[in-house]
């Protein structure tokens, strides 16, 4: 028998993770109606609430065992369930990006190029390019933030010798009419969409009609590294296009990406709070050397905000060279 102690331990440690992710999997996936939902939710936490009371109070481990088998029957429902290869999905998540390489020459199809106006009111468009990737130069991160200073979507640009860039945007495909919740999607509720797409699309959009306040940094990574970062988005794109896959917000988001930049340097990646808390990823970046070394951290951080050139610039031709006009490294 467990002491006192190790009882409480075991509480806090196994049986209250167990009784909240079990009863909010249920809420969010139960294939029933919202009472039946929140009816099994309930159950499940009254029957966690149980156990433990039995545990520390009555120093039984029979209701517990009892928890433990209902719970191993929810992680076998749980593992059915697959994210489907197609429904009624939003426009601008409804296609999946694809990359073709032939020596230098990277093709994309399904690069995302819309006019938008508002969240609803976009004239839709998709395209395909080819890049010389031998004539690859820079890399960009861009943060909008829609939390305040502590969360922001991450986008990644690769800029070209002729001046063209790609940006690729990690994202939820969500269905028509259908909305973000960090919270929902830690549980199977939308599968994942990596987007190709020009900057005057998924940075403008922010910007411009959403008014989200974004930044952006110049990273200091040698050609090969840009080339590697490249391939690793082209590769899982091309994967999830094969078999899709669940968005998860935490370990498989726009954040995710800046682990493999890490890596593609040639470091370990630590685990950080800010690869989590994602808005204070600057300063993750800069202590790993991955940050234009053109100005301090503080300078970087001044200058990093475009939302207003971008603006000004709107749908201009020149959208993608007037935005950086100012930045560091640009």
């Amino acid at each position: 028998m467990l002491a006192a102690a190790g009882r409480l331990l075991f509480l806090v440690v196994v049986i209250a993770p167990v009784g909240a992710w079990s009863s909010l999997a249920l809420w969010f996936r139960a294939p029933a109606p919202e009472w039946l939902r929140l009816a099994l939710a309930a159950c499940f936490a009254l029957l966690a609430l149980g156990a433990a009371f039995f545990l520390l109070v009555r120093k039984r481990w029979r209701p517990l065992a009892g928890l433990g088998v209902v719970f191993l029957g929810l992680l076998a429902w749980w593992s059915t369930i697959a994210p489907p290869g197609s429904a009624n999905f939003a426009p601008d998540v409804a296609r999946q990006t694809t990359g073709k390489l032939d020596g230098d020459l990277l093709t994309l199809t399904d690069i995302r190029d819309f006019d938008w106006r508002s969240d609803a009111d976009f004239t839709e468009r998709w395209t395909s390019k080819t890049y010389d990737l031998t004539k690859l130069r820079t890399l960009d991160l861009f943060l909008s933030y829609w939390d305040g200073p502590r969360m922001a979507h991450v986008i990644t640009s690769f800029g070209f010798e002729d001046g063209e860039q790609i940006a690729w945007s990690i994202e939820v495909k969500r269905l028509k009419g259908g909305e973000f919740s960090p919270l929902a999607d830690l549980f199977k509720t939308d599968p994942l969409a990596i987007v190709a797409a020009t900057e005057r699309d998924v940075v403008r959009v922010r910007s411009n009609v959403r008014g989200e306040d974004v930044q952006m940094y110049r990273l200091d990574v040698y050609p090969e590294t840009m080339r590697a970062l490249l391939m690793i988005y082209v590769q899982d794109a091309n994967a999830l296009a094969k078999e899709p896959r669940f968005y998860n917000s935490l370990t498989t988001n726009c954040t995710t990406t800046v682990a493999g930049l890490v890596k593609a340097i040639g470091k370990p990646v630590p685990l950080d709070w800010r690869l989590v808390i994602n808005g204070y990823l600057p300063d993750y970046l800069h202590e790993n050397d991955a940050l234009s070394k053109k100005a301090p951290l503080d300078e970087l951080k001044r200058l990093a905000h475009i939302a207003e050139r971008a603006k000004a610039a709107n749908d201009a031709p020149d959208f993608s060279q007037r935005i950086r006009v100012g930045v560091p490294g640009s």
